[in-house]
């Protein structure tokens, strides 16, 4: 039997009409663009209507995927959605996409690993390509993240926007996806969490900062290693977008010029499980990811959870 690998077809995004500046922001609560930006990096992110659902933004962000990736929708036969911001409790986000796709041969379900959300969906459907349980999957990572925030903290109301992007994994003869890496380490609860009271998000900055700069270089390094490649083999990394300074520690710590880095955290903000592939799909869209390029994902996000991937575009 013929080896089955899972490649990467097309990608999708979509961002709110909604811009809230930093300028803006300087307005709501005790802070100041410069602040902001020296801090974070951010400039700007994308706010969702009260109308718009992360399911909302996640179909259309799904529809530029099937589009671009001319494959007609009824041969998805896996869709996993990861949000932290359901539309609902239940039924789940993945469920309510398939219908609004009108797709009807798939199963459906959403993964919930914060900001590494996408990537633990993205190790999922690779393993479920690989078996021959599955040949095209649609992975979704959409968040209305604003709709966590105290917008009188401005230590967290200036760091999160809305988003959603997406991608179709394929089954292929010839290796995308070369490795993927998740785990978890759930003592870290309550260093970045939502409060079950008032349902806003809390963080101890400080030690998120400290903790996912040592971990994802680790993990950077690990997958590196793991593949027996130097980091001057890649042709990209895309990090989850939480913070600019975090992404160029990162880059610091596994010799990667600047150059090599797709950062969109400026214009995004944090936006959870969103934040790669909205960045993936911004550095297919401005032609920068090239055929047989060699891109590495990596995100880190509450519980913690961590994770990579590896993978080759052809």
């Amino acid at each position: 039997m013929a080896t089955i690998f899972s490649k990467l077809i097309s990608s999708g995004s979509y961002l709110p009409s909604k811009i809230l500046t930093n300028n803006d922001i300087e307005k709501m609560v005790d802070t100041t663009d410069e602040w902001i930006m020296e801090r974070t990096g951010i400039q700007q992110r994308h706010i969702a209507s009260t109308e718009e659902s992360s399911v909302d933004m996640a179909y259309q962000a799904s529809m530029k995927a099937i589009d671009l990736a001319s494959i007609n929708k009824q041969k998805i036969d896996m869709i996993i959605v990861a949000t932290t911001t359901p539309e609902r409790k239940f039924p789940s986000s993945a469920v309510l996409l398939q219908n609004k796709l009108d797709i009807k041969n798939a199963f459906a379900f959403d993964v919930n690993a914060a900001c590494t959300g996408f990537i633990f969906a993205i190790d999922i459907a690779d393993k479920y390509i690989k078996n021959g349980s599955v040949k095209n999957v649609l992975v979704v990572g959409t968040e209305k993240i604003t709709s966590l925030l105290d917008w009188t903290d401005r230590n967290t109301c200036v760091l999160f926007g809305d988003g959603a992007g997406s991608i179709i994994l394929s089954a292929s003869d010839k290796p995308g996806i070369l490795s993927s890496f998740i785990e978890s380490d759930g003592s870290y609860k309550d260093l970045l969490t939502v409060n079950t009271d008032e349902e806003f998000i809390e963080m101890k900055g400080n030690d998120v900062f400290k903790i996912a700069v040592n971990t994802l270089s680790q993990v950077a390094l690990h997958t590196l290693k793991q593949n027996n490649i130097n980091s001057n083999e890649l042709d990209w990394f895309i990090p989850h977008q939480a913070n600019s300074r975090i992404i160029t520690s990162i880059a610091k710590k596994i010799n990667l010029p600047k150059e090599k880095i797709i950062i969109t955290v400026n214009k995004h903000g944090n936006t959870s499980a969103a934040s790669i592939p909205l960045a993936l799909d911004d550095a297919f869209l401005a032609g920068k990811i090239k055929q047989n390029d060699l891109l590495m994902l990596e995100a880190f996000g509450a519980g913690f959870t961590w994770g990579s991937t590896l993978l080759r575009f052809n």
